[in-house]
């Protein structure tokens, strides 16, 4: 089996919490993730985004940096971005084979008692990548949670929590202080940890762990944005780009140099698409792709929504089977004109109509299923030549590739 064939298989072990195997992989490879500085990232939502920035900013101050993130919209390669570009197909199949190599060996001597998850073997890829391109400074999202996520055996120079809400839930518990508990699980002993525009109870249970371990709480304000011009779109940007300039100011006064002028490109230029980003195609048409997937989310963007010009659009919608769709349809439908429900290109993906009787639940309004994204988006622009779509990254990913060459 070809490596990206051997990676792509691993999905079908699902997702398995536990730092053995991810520890095993490392170990076998002369920990990579020791290579280089890192600032590990958590949260509900706003993760992805301030490690964009961060990565950003940092390679606007003459680092060699790197982000790795997930999931991808298109490509695999997206997930492991190297001064800004994604690693090349022979380099990430180089290091896939290698960590092929390593987890049949494991298994074969008994060190695993299993193969190891798709996102174990792809945070171990990742962290081999960077040290062969010789990263010295990485920006890591952490994958789901904090606390036993693969992502995990960091030991970083700064952590950052950007936002709490439900979510994932099967995984991490039903309340904020629960969720809480396992993202402030990435706070290590001295290290110090940024805290984003988070609910009351979120923010004592990560004061109490960081109590415990010894660790700064740094909080955040929009006086930290200020002068700034913070590109993405959307008033939940400016909580994110708060908690990049912390993190920033942290790995400063450690002697990584971050100016204020890289920073300010870092949080003007961050290279993130699919969040918030509005796209002006032939024919006058306008798609306003978001990567919305649970209802804090959902919120964010609904209230973007509503500050916009031109009254309701038309929604192009899909989402995951575990994810709260009826929260998002109580945050989006208000602010839409009509509904067009589609499946994303994975068994994940929520049935149509199921959504559909969760939708209706919400409000009455006008309900189109389409079978596929493209079929989608051709039913929305003939209601409006001004659309929106939102309720999974993957619907996104399938979305970017239709509209390319559009």
């Amino acid at each position: 089996m070809d490596p990206i064939s051997y990676l792509l298989s691993l999905e079908q072990f699902g997702i398995k919490f536990g730092l053995d195997n991810i520890a095993a992989l490392l170990d076998r490879l002369d920990h990579p993730e020791r290579a280089f500085t890192s600032v590990h990232i958590a949260g509900t939502n706003g993760k992805g985004s301030v490690t964009a920035m961060v990565d950003a900013a940092l390679q606007a101050a003459g680092h060699r940096s790197a982000r790795y993130t997930s999931p991808h919209l298109i490509d695999l390669s997206e997930r492991f971005v190297i001064d800004g570009t994604p690693v090349s197909q022979q380099a990430l199949v180089a290091a896939v084979a290698d960590l092929q190599r390593a987890a049949d060996a494991l298994v074969k001597d008994g060190t695993l008692q299993a193969p190891p998850t798709f996102f174990e073997v792809t945070t171990a890829t990742a962290f081999e990548l960077f040290r062969r391109a010789g990263v010295s400074v990485a920006a890591i999202e952490v994958g789901l949670g904090g606390r036993l996520d693969a992502t995990n055996v960091l030991q970083p120079a700064a952590t950052a929590i950007t936002s709490i809400a439900l979510d994932h839930e099967s995984y991490l518990g039903s309340t904020i202080e629960e969720i809480a508990f396992e993202k402030a699980g990435i706070i290590k002993p001295g290290v110090p940890v940024v805290v984003g525009d988070l609910p009351t109870a979120a923010v004592i249970v990560i004061e109490r762990v960081a109590r415990h371990r010894g660790a700064e709480v740094v909080r955040t304000s929009p006086l930290d944005v200020q002068g700034f011009t913070i590109g993405l779109a959307g008033a939940h940007q400016t909580s994110n780009a708060a908690v990049a300039v912390k993190l920033l100011d942290i790995v400063d006064r450690q002697g990584i140099a971050a100016p204020r002028t890289a920073v300010a490109h870092g949080l003007e230029r961050p290279g993130w698409p699919g969040r918030l980003e509005r796209r002006v195609l032939s024919g006058g048409r306008e798609v306003l792709l978001d990567a919305a997937h649970n209802p804090a989310g959902a919120a964010a963007l609904a209230s973007y929504l509503r500050a916009q010009a031109g009254g309701p659009r038309p929604l192009v919608f899909g989402a995951m089977r575990d994810k709260d769709a009826s929260g998002m349809f109580a945050a989006l439908l208000p602010d839409v004109s009509h509904l067009i429900l589609t499946r994303a290109s994975t068994e994940r993906s929520a049935d149509t109509s199921h959504l559909e009787a969760q939708a209706r639940a919400i409000r009455d309004l006008p309900v189109t299923i389409a079978e596929s994204a493209a079929r989608a988006l051709e039913i929305a622009w003939r209601i409006s030549p001004r659309i929106v779509v939102a309720g999974s990254i993957f619907l996104l990913g399938d979305v970017m590739k239709e509209l390319k060459g559009s």
